[in-house]
This record gives C-alpha cells, structure tokens and sequence, in this order.
C-alpha cells in the first residue's frame, strides 16, 4: 500500500488542496483541515464551548451542489482566502478580520440566494476543535481500488474527489480497507489507528469542479454492495511527517 495523494479542505464544503506532505500531531487532526465552516443561517455553535454540530447547520456539498463549482485557496500564513468561479476571482478576504470575512460572506449569501436559510457566516475552530463531519474525523483515508470498483459499478468515470479524503491510498485491493478496523498503519514517520468505515451522503452525487448533480454513488453502493461505506476515519496515534508516494505498513492489529 502506499500514499497517492494527499489532500486538506481548510473550509467545509469548499474546494480541496493538494499536498506534497504534512506533519500530523499524535490525537490531532489532519493539519490545516476543516478550519472554518459556512453557517447557514444560526447554527448555536458556541466558539467558547464548541461542540460537534451535525453538518446539515453548515454549507454542504449534498444540499448546495453549487459550492464544487468554486475553486478556493487559502493561505494560512496570510489569512487569505480567494474564490474563483469560471477561471476569475470573485471573491478575497482576509479571514483574521471582520471586513474579510464580511467580503466571503456576502459573495456565498449572495451565490446560493435561495437554497440558503439564513445569511452566510464564516466560523473560525476554537483552538484544536474542526468542522469534521464525524466526531472520529480525525484523518480520513480513501481506497482508489474501491472507489475504481464504484465506478465499475455505475459504469461511468468517478473522480475520488467526490470522496473528499485526506489521503488516497493505492496498491490495496478493493475493499480491504474495511480489514484493517481496530488496525495500526505505519506511514512516514506517523501511525494512523484506524477506527471505523466512512458512511457515504449524496455529497458524493456532485461533480467536482462543476456543481453538477449527475450520478447517485449512495444507490450504486447499496445495489452493488449491500453498504454505503467508502474509506475509512483513523486516529494519529504517534505524530509524524508523511508524504506522497510513502509506503504504508500494517504494524498492529487491535485488541
């Protein structure tokens, strides 16, 4: 097994951006992943008590298909966020203070117009909480074996971005990852606990880059494959640089 790719999502619901490598910290999260959400309309989030909201409070893939086709950046040393739609910048904001975020605010209150609740706010995580979809979405691994096989089964190309995963493993077989619950990998310098399968929504439905809706991946699983289930969440057990191409270990099984 070995790492293809590697991807973070600094806002929920916005677009990814490749990595060349990241230095995970032991029980941390995916560094630089999930740092900021899109309210849609008031959430109760409290930022002095935060508590894991269900994703439906935020902007999201499968009810605002719209949003895959934006291209974001964000530049952690900056503050810098730009939005570009069709190739032109629509939208920058610095989101260390007010006016910026007011600025992505109004562009994303103003682009959904009707599919939103409420108007649009951007929050910040508190320290080390993040805007995971799961409680156990510490760092997300997805199969392209699996994901091959999907395809296969829809009979139509299937871009595992729909999946929206930290890392892209290749050389396993489809479906193995579902062995290695309650399993330890070694990869770089880090050890990833995996601990449970990645239940699938119709976010997958919706094709990156476009915003269009065209297939349903959530039937395809069911009919072909009796779940709803691709990749898998995992806990950094022991920090650690990892980068592409690293080879990935099996080092211990759970108890």
């Amino acid at each position: 097994m070995r790492v293809a790719a590697i991807y973070r999502y600094p806002v929920k619901g916005l677009s990814p951006e490749p990595l060349d490598a990241a230095a995970l910290e032991a029980d941390g999260y995916f560094p630089g992943d999930r740092l900021f959400a899109l309210e849609n309309g008031p959430s109760g989030f409290n930022p002095s008590a935060p508590e894991h909201q269900p994703k439906i409070k935020f902007l999201m893939l499968m009810r605002n298909a719209a949003l895959a086709g934006l291209a974001t950046r964000y530049d952690a040393a900056t503050g810098i966020l730009m939005i570009e739609q069709d190739g032109d910048e629509v939208a920058r904001g610095d989101l260390r203070s007010a006016e910026g975020r007011e600025a992505i605010e109004a562009f994303l209150t103003g682009f959904l117009d009707s599919e939103i609740r409420g108007p649009v706010r951007l929050l910040a995580a508190p320290g080390s909480f993040r805007f995971t979809d799961s409680k156990s979405g510490f760092v997300s691994l997805v199969n392209l074996a699996s994901v091959a096989a999907i395809a296969q089964a829809a009979k139509a190309v299937v871009d595992p971005l729909r999946f929206r995963a930290n890392l892209y493993v290749e050389d396993m077989a489809p479906w193995a990852e579902a062995a290695l619950l309650g399993r330890t990998l070694a990869i770089g310098g880090a050890r990833l606990e995996i601990l449970k399968m990645t239940d699938r929504c119709a976010a997958t439905g919706v094709e990156p880059g476009t915003g269009r809706r065209d297939m349903d991946l959530v039937q395809t699983l069911r009919a072909n494959f009796g779940h709803i289930d691709c990749g898998v969440y995992a806990r950094v057990a022991q920090g650690g640089h990892i980068a592409a191409g690293d080879a990935i270990n099996v080092v211990a099984a759970g108890p």
